[in-house]
Order: C-alpha cells, then structure tokens, then sequence
C-alpha cells in the first residue's frame, strides 16, 4: 500500500484493498490512472496518454481546478491536473478493511504565475470492495482576499460501446451544449444515450445518475454531493482524430460522466472552506436498490 514510482514527473501511489481490487493515483494532478475491482479495469485511459509530467493524462478520473475549460490565463481545464501534487497521508488500511490516502495542493509560485492567490486543496480518496469515494476539501486562508473558481471530477470510464450506455437522473435538467455554441436546451429523455459528438453541461442535476452497459455489461451508480453540475462527453468519430492524446478508434470505449461545479463559479470568503463529493458504486444485480452508505 505504499507510495511507489521512479521519476519524479511519474510516481504513483497504490491503493491495494486485496482480492485484485486496486486504485492508482499519479501524483501528476493527482489523477486517477485506474481503479480495477476483481482485477477488473473499470476507468479509461488512452493509449496515447501522455506521462511526461507536463501535459495532463487523458483518461481515467482527473482534477479540474480553479477553471472549467479554455482558460486565458493558463492550461485549459486549470492547472491542478498539471501540478504535482503532495501526497498529504499515504495509503492506510482503515478498521473495516477499506484502504485511504489523502493528497494536497497548496498555491506556489507556478500557480501564482496564473493564479495569484492562497489555496489549499485536501484530496482523500477511499477504497471500497466495490466502490471508490472521492473527498475534497478546498480551503481559503487569505485574510482579505475571495477567489472564485470552478471544480470538477473529469472522469472516464471504461465501456464495452458507448452506443449502449444510458444515463439516467438528467430528464428535465437544462443543459449548455457546447456542439452548437453554448446554446441552452432541456433534456426531454428519460435516460440519455450517446450517439454522436456530446458535449453537454447539465445544470441542477440530482445526487445520483446510473450508468448502465459499463465493464461486463454492468451498472455504475455516481453519487455526488456539492457537484450541482454533471458533463456528459465524448468526441465520438471527427473530434477524437483532432486530439493528439487519443486515438481516432477509442471513443466508443470511453464515457465522461463528470460530477462538477462548473456552469456557475463557488465563491469562497476569506478563512472559509468549500466541500464536495462523490461515490462511484458498482452495482451487482441483486442489490440495485440498496442505497450506498455515505461516508463523508
């Protein structure tokens, strides 16, 4: 359970409950590069992913922060997912057998460069027979000083056909569709398939969507909290060839379900803190109603 990883640009920690159920964490935007369950992969990652230590990692769950897409002052998506992060509390086995690590990121002079103020972000992150829950604190320390900024889990799982997915929990929501300018829509399906470029931002969305048709035609339950947002993604057939980090073939094993807080910014006082959550649960037939116990 210990931290491992050669060059620096590229440790990694190691989550390991047993019975080949693993999470791995980079330290390069404390991005989640996989999260196996029976030795299951249940997260995407491109095989032309980039670990150079520069560029952010396309796949498997990274950190948007302090800004949600392109971004005049720095990297688009903000520079947390291209900072090296603390390893704040290294991996720990708790009572219940379930395994823990906390990251942190402090403001330094590189994020000052775009950024110029005092943060602190705590990144626990737990890992359960079946489920990975995600914990974040980000804090204000300035006496004087708000600071606006946007959040989100960029997560990509692993699907067997993005075509046979469906997502439920987004009937009704408004939605910002970034394929056709930003313009504002409001969802009329019951559950939402994908079957063409999608690039949607859903406003006021519920605390819980079930996706279904992931690894071995199995459902997975998103349960966030704070995370008014969620964003719906794949490049499907043009844009995946004008992505460099991804390959022209892979979208239809790919499905971005992004718990955020992204389409109006947090405003954070001075001294105060900002929290925010998510579960992501993988449901075995049998035991769909049982409710995920929260630990926050």
């Amino acid at each position: 359970m210990a931290a491992t990883g050669g060059a620096a640009a590229t440790s990694v920690v190691v989550l390991d409950r047993g019975n080949n159920t693993t999470c791995t964490i980079n330290l390069h935007g404390a991005t989640v590069v996989s999260w196996r369950v029976n030795n299951q992969e249940q997260l995407f990652v491109s095989k032309l992913a980039s670990f150079d230590g520069k560029r952010s990692i396309r796949g498997g769950v990274s950190f948007v922060f302090p800004q949600y897409g392109a971004w005049s002052f720095g990297a688009q998506h903000g520079f947390a997912r291209i900072t090296r992060w603390n390893l704040e509390r290294p991996p720990e086995r708790l009572h219940n057998g379930d395994v823990e690590a906390i990251f942190s990121l402090m403001d330094n002079e590189f994020t000052r460069s775009m950024w110029n103020y005092q943060f602190r972000i705590t990144y626990r992150l737990i890992l359960r027979e079946k489920e990975l829950h995600f914990h974040i604190g980000v804090y204000n320390p300035s006496k004087e000083l708000s600071f606006t900024f946007n959040l989100l889990l960029h997560t990509y799982l692993k699907v067997p056909d993005v075509r046979r997915c469906q997502i439920t929990g987004l009937h009704g929501c408004t939605f910002i569709d970034k394929t056709r300018d930003g313009a504002i829509y409001q969802e009329g399906r019951e559950v939402v398939a994908v079957n063409e470029w999608t690039d949607r931002i859903y406003q006021h969305t519920p605390q819980e969507h079930i996706v279904t048709n992931v690894v071995s035609g199995r459902k997975m339950r998103i349960h966030k909290y704070n995370f008014p947002d969620t964003v719906i993604w794949n490049p499907w057939v043009d844009k995946a060839r004008e992505i460099t980090d991804f390959g022209d073939d892979e979208f239809p094993n790919m499905l971005c379900v992004e718990a955020g807080h992204v389409s109006s910014p947090v405003i954070l006082l001075p001294g105060t803190a900002f929290e925010a959550s998510q579960i992501m649960q993988i449901i075995i037939e049998g035991n769909v109603s049982r409710k995920t116990k929260r630990n926050r």
